[in-house]
């Protein structure tokens, strides 16, 4: 007999995961290895070291250590906002009549606003080991870009960041709050480096994409002096350091004698999707249980369930190396959606794994869907929802919607991972029926995957 759950249920310090997760370590099929552009064949750690710092290129690279110690410097920032609760959505079962139980787990308690900075702070401490004069990153909605400025003022390490145009121009507050912290911002794509200006000659007019953003950071730091850079999804190394997530989750389900039946996440570039479901999935992998677990996308950029399984560039620009992912080709532009921290071209490999041998669902949802679940929640939660997290919580609704029509008292866990504060344009827009819905249609998609790489004997 399950415990009666409280509103929110907050783990004690002490209670604080000592160690991070890899995936990795217990599925069946690794995720297939990066490749080398130059040559097609797999990357080394060593390979790595021009683009990342040497612990987090270890990290990357590692498909066998099942956990990882969470350095004590780490452990002792997270402590300024960690644990974070799991809370009971009571008046949102409620509202909707359903038997379903809904928990999620509440990533918006700090100032970056998001589950961001799980991973942002152990990239800036081992940087700041590591004894580099700075770093650069990317960023869509401004979540990473904003945590990370948070990680690097902390270590007293200087940030550049490119932040995809479209979320620029939407969320000017976001950018103040990077410069609060120290960092410089600049508007991706720009004439500041080459990849950018090659973008901007065959449009002037790009409204960005993470992958655009990801070129010019990239080459910012190959450039530049004892600069490395950083980046906020997509990697390995995210996913481990994010899965604390998941960890606090499964810990506070098992003291109220909980288990989730279904996991449900939203997912751009798989960041806190892949934290989320890390120990359900362990489970799964190893027979223990059989949650479902359920990815929700943008219908305006849906990577996993229209797009194809093949290696392909993490960046617009090429410079990168190619991953084995569910891409829609590094070339597309997804239209400039509220939800700006979904609009990656690409799924994080070892999510596009579990998903191409059957371990995860997809499902796309178009923007106005979206935005009604997030004024639903709000009002009944009490809480403003980030764009990006309200796939989530649409998902989360769907799923309470089929227990009731089934009949089934199932317990659903969704992330909530960030707040909407710097969203308010979009709500003004959804409110006054100034969202528009954007699905591309076949022949767009395949003008992108069309020109994904040839790779000789891998990929014809």
């Amino acid at each position: 007999m399950a415990k009666k759950a409280p509103h929110r249920l907050y783990l004690t310090e002490d209670q604080i995961p000592a160690a991070w997760y890899n995936l990795r370590a217990d599925m069946k099929e690794k995720p297939e290895p990066m490749l080398n552009p130059a040559t097609g064949k797999p990357v080394s750690e060593e390979d790595l070291y021009p683009v990342f710092c040497k612990e987090l290129a270890h990290q990357e690279m590692d498909n066998d250590t099942q956990y990882i110690e969470i350095p004590p410097e780490v452990l002792e920032m997270y402590k300024n906002y960690r644990p974070s609760p799991l809370c009971r959505a009571y008046n949102l079962e409620k509202a909707l009549d359903t038997p379903a139980k809904i928990y999620y787990k509440f990533e918006g308690n700090n100032t970056s606003g998001s589950h961001k900075l799980n991973s942002a702070i152990p990239q800036a401490y081992y940087a700041k080991k590591q004894g580099l004069n700075g770093v650069t990153t990317e960023t869509g909605a401004g979540q990473w870009g904003t945590a990370l400025s948070e990680a690097c003022c902390y270590f007293g390490l200087p940030l550049e960041v490119f932040m995809v145009k479209a979320s620029y121009n939407q969320k000017p507050f976001r950018k103040a709050i990077m410069q609060t912290f120290g960092a410089s911002v600049v508007a991706s794509p720009s004439n500041t480096t080459n990849a950018g200006r090659a973008i901007l000659a065959d449009n002037p007019d790009n409204p960005g994409s993470l992958g655009c953003a990801i070129s010019e950071a990239v080459e910012r730091a190959v450039s530049g002096d004892n600069v490395k850079y950083v980046l906020g999804s997509v990697l390995n190394q995210v996913l481990l350091h994010q899965s604390i997530v998941g960890l606090e989750s499964a810990k506070a389900m098992e003291l109220l004698d909980e288990y989730p039946d279904v996991v449900v996440g939203c997912a751009g570039g798989g960041s806190n999707l892949g934290g989320l479901i890390a120990p359900f999935a362990k489970d799964k992998l190893q027979g223990k249980t059989n949650p479902r677990l359920v990815a929700i996308e943008p219908a305006s950029c849906p990577s996993l369930t229209r797009g194809r399984y093949a290696y392909d560039f993490c960046d617009t620009g090429k410079i990168t190396p190619m991953a084995k992912m569910y891409t829609l080709g590094c070339t597309f532009t997804p239209s400039p959606i509220h939800a700006g921290g979904l609009r990656y071209h690409g799924m994080a490999p070892i999510l596009s794994k579990l998903y191409h041998d059957g371990y995860m669902e997809a499902k796309a949802v178009v923007q106005t869907n979206v935005f009604e679940a997030a004024t639903l929640f709000a009002k009944y939660e009490s809480i403003l929802p980030a764009p990006e997290s309200a796939h989530a919580i649409l998902g989360a609704i769907e799923e309470a919607k089929r227990c009731k029509e089934e009949g089934r008292s199932e317990t659903i866990l969704f992330g909530l991972t960030g707040t909407g504060f710097f969203d308010m344009l979009a709500y003004e827009n959804y409110q006054a029926g100034n969202l528009n819905d954007y699905i591309p249609t076949d022949e767009e998609l395949a003008v992108s995957m069309d020109r994904l790489p040839k790779i000789p004997v891998v990929q014809e």
